[in-house]
């Protein structure tokens, strides 16, 4: 089903037909910008990205999203975003009801969420709530078990009074709020986020990092009936757990690691494939990160 005013938005699903996406390209971000670019090493990027490498590897992500008959729209650049933001997934969260805003734990991505606000507003996605500081939430942590269940996680990015002031922004809807504790990792200056440790590929299947998850979070899915395909240990590195489904078991993957998405292939899953050296490994985020759904269904 769609909800939403019109059918232009909604959020209650990680894995239903993807319908109506925002990316942010790597000229928009400011990757051919050398004072942006000199920040990478600041902003966690194992090497400074090479714009026009880059912006080959993300149209062929936007070919992949078009082909699946989604609607692509673009985010324009705004001089206070930096490299981080091509990772549009991260600074807001649809919902049924609207959009909220985070309030990112990477102090430099703060921005994002008001840019994100201003062009989904201009699309006709109304504001739904704002999460604001003290708070840290990061929708990264964040991942729709069913249409009345969100799953958070806790770490470095999302804390404790983002999780309050989602709860309470969605009680009145009839959405739960449930906690995920994350691991310490490699650390604050990291990104490590829920999504980067599981990835819904459909209703009842997760491909997941399983020795890095909370015991915890496994015994929930598991109750809740979900199975699990894990990763290659061996692809940990090059995000091999974050995989984007466009729904009806299509999913979208980085083609370098190909020991993961054969077991996803072997599992039944029609998996697409992108080359992610630059766009993906160089600055730790995958297709996940690199897209935000705005309807599904």
């Amino acid at each position: 089903m769609i909800h939403g005013q019109n059918g232009r938005y909604n959020g209650h699903s990680m894995v239903g037909a993807l319908r109506r996406v925002m990316v942010c390209s790597p000229r928009a971000a400011g990757w051919d910008d050398p004072e942006r670019v000199a920040e990478s090493g600041k902003l966690g990027f194992a090497h400074p990205p090479v714009c026009s490498r880059a912006q080959e590897q993300h149209d062929a992500l936007c070919e992949i999203l078009e082909r699946a008959r989604a609607e692509v729209l673009h985010l324009t650049t705004v001089p206070e975003m930096t490299l981080d933001a091509v990772y549009a997934h991260d600074a807001s969260l649809p919902t049924d009801f609207g959009l909220i805003p985070m309030h990112p734990g990477k102090t430099n991505r703060i921005p994002e969420a008001q840019h994100h606000r201003e062009f989904c507003r201009a699309q006709g996605i109304p504001v739904a709530g704002q999460i604001k500081a003290p708070a840290n939430s990061e929708a990264g942590d964040m991942v729709w078990l069913d249409a009345h269940t969100l799953l958070i996680g806790q770490g470095h990015r999302t804390n404790a009074m983002g999780i309050a002031q989602m709860r309470k922004l969605l009680s009145p809807h009839g959405i739960e709020v449930l906690r995920a504790p994350l691991p310490y990792g490699p650390g604050p200056s990291a990104c490590l986020h829920l999504m980067s440790l599981i990835s819904l590929l459909d209703e009842k299947t997760a491909l997941v990092d399983l020795p890095w998850l909370a015991v915890e979070t496994v015994e929930l899915l598991k109750t809740r009936g979900y199975e699990f395909i894990e990763i290659d240990d061996s692809e940990r590195a090059t995000l091999a757990c974050n995989v984007l489904s466009l729904g009806e078991r299509r999913l979208v993957a980085i083609e370098e690691n190909r020991k993961t998405n054969q077991r996803l292939r072997d599992s039944g899953f029609d998996v697409h494939t992108f080359p992610g050296s630059e766009i993906c490994i160089n600055g730790s985020g995958g297709p996940t990160c690199l897209t935000r759904p705005l309807l599904r269904g």
